[in-house]
């Protein structure tokens, strides 16, 4: 249902956006033309690149494709997101461009006809400079995630085949080199990833963690982040592609310094939006890899008592032995397939909240009446056994904290809880 009165604040919102996109990147482009020390970076291979005059239709379509996508949001606060995510896009690029200016290199054919027309406007307004991130792909990315959220059947079809051919025509109409394109998506993904519209956004609730040890793994994965990125840009050439992953982990220092498990993003589905799964791509990769090799002895999840199983994430074909699943881990994706599901997000190494376990085995108690259910986390050691644990306490199967980590021990000999674990099970009501 689409809520009344929205054309309004639209026109509103385009009538303070398109302004500020003209002036701003306007004057990026000026001030970087008054300096000497702007550089280029290109491929070898880019020179075979070729070159498609009528590709500039798609490449200009996205200027209309801006303007109508501020009536597709049916709420208020959908379309506010989607302005969020424009004006996000335009001081990350602009900032850049002051920052770190480029310069296309490349000589575009003599035109004339309408496509000359087209060219000939277009390099009124868009000088050579202005390169990495690309605005253009930025904006692609996020007109691309309305277009095609409000897009059904053959439509949305439609959609995503013209917006990968303005993703295309940045190159074949000779306006970017491809350096300003995967660093122009990352763009358009983080400003996605920071106003998204099925969660608050990550700043919301960002505070600063009070717990030492989530410091400290914040501060384990920011250097790895700085470390790739220095890597990266004093070798260059295909080095540059550990910017990815070294933005990946500076995100993920974030989340364990400030934002929490709620910076992953993972839905009430156990998918994470598209934006997290973009954004966390390589750390995503390595932390699957990381359980699938810690767990590679003891793949299989262990039996605690009445159908309560725990584990690892599972795989597709590792569920089908489970009618309902009760997951902590708040880094890696799931697909429960249509299976009774609860997810209460953790950090990894971490320890859940007294609050949380209690989350968890409401959760489990709930559940495990619809047959086997099978409680996890990345390894199913630490986050997922203190869930049971909470569970046994909080059912009244454990009568003791000791007795409820005995039973988890003994059902599964690998289980890593230490005293923080102890002291958040202390926490739970009646827990002794």
């Amino acid at each position: 249902m689409r809520e009344p009165g929205l054309l309004k604040p639209a026109v509103l919102w385009l009538l303070l956006l398109a302004p500020l996109f003209f002036s701003t990147y306007g004057f990026a482009t000026w001030v970087t033309s008054q300096r000497s020390d702007v550089g280029t970076l290109v491929f070898d291979w880019e020179s075979h690149m070729p070159f498609w005059a009528w590709t500039i239709v798609p490449y200009w379509s996205i200027d209309l494709l801006y303007g109508f996508s501020l009536l597709l949001p049916n709420s208020r606060h959908e379309l506010k997101q989607h302005a969020l995510r424009l004006l996000s896009a335009q001081v990350i690029a602009v900032s850049c461009f002051l920052i770190w200016p480029l310069r296309f290199t490349f000589e575009r054919p003599e035109l004339d006809g309408v496509f000359g027309w087209l060219f000939a406007v277009l390099a009124g307004f868009d000088k050579p400079f202005n390169q990495a991130p690309s605005l253009h792909i930025a904006l692609l990315v996020i007109l691309w995630v309305m277009y095609q959220r409000h897009a059904q059947g053959v439509w949305r079809w439609v959609v995503h085949g013209w917006f990968a051919l303005i993703g295309i025509s940045v190159l074949t109409t000779y306006q970017h080199h491809f350096i300003d394109l995967p660093t122009g998506a990352l763009a358009g993904w983080l400003c996605v990833w920071l106003w998204p519209v099925e969660h608050p956004s990550p700043l919301l609730n960002a505070h600063l963690a009070r717990d030492p040890k989530r410091w400290r793994l914040g501060l384990c994965y920011g250097l790895m982040a700085m470390a790739l990125a220095i890597l990266a840009l004093a070798f260059g050439g295909g080095w540059l592609w550990l910017l990815w992953p070294s933005v990946s982990l500076a995100l993920v220092s974030t989340n364990y310094c400030a934002l929490g498990a709620a910076g992953f993003q993972k839905r009430s589905d156990g998918r994470l939006t598209p934006a997290a799964r973009w954004l966390y791509a390589p750390y995503l990769a390595g932390a699957w890899i990381n359980s699938r090799l810690w767990t590679r002895k003891h793949p299989q999840p262990d039996l605690i008592v009445d159908n309560v199983w725990l584990g690892r994430i599972p795989t597709i074909g590792e569920q089908t032995s489970f009618n309902a699943i009760v997951d902590l881990c708040a880094e890696l994706p799931i697909h429960p397939q249509g299976r009774a599901y609860q997810c209460i997000p953790v950090l990894d190494l971490t320890t859940p909240t007294p609050a949380e376990c209690l989350q968890a085995a409401q959760a489990i108690e709930r559940l495990h009446d619809d047959g086997p259910l099978l409680v996890c986390c990345a390894l199913g050691y630490s986050r997922s056994a203190t869930a049971v644990a909470a569970w046994l306490l909080n059912s009244g199967r454990a009568a003791t904290v000791d007795e409820a980590l005995a039973m988890i021990r003994t059902a599964r000999a690998e289980v890593v809880l230490h005293p923080a674990h102890r002291l958040a099970l202390e926490g739970l009501p009646h827990a002794r």
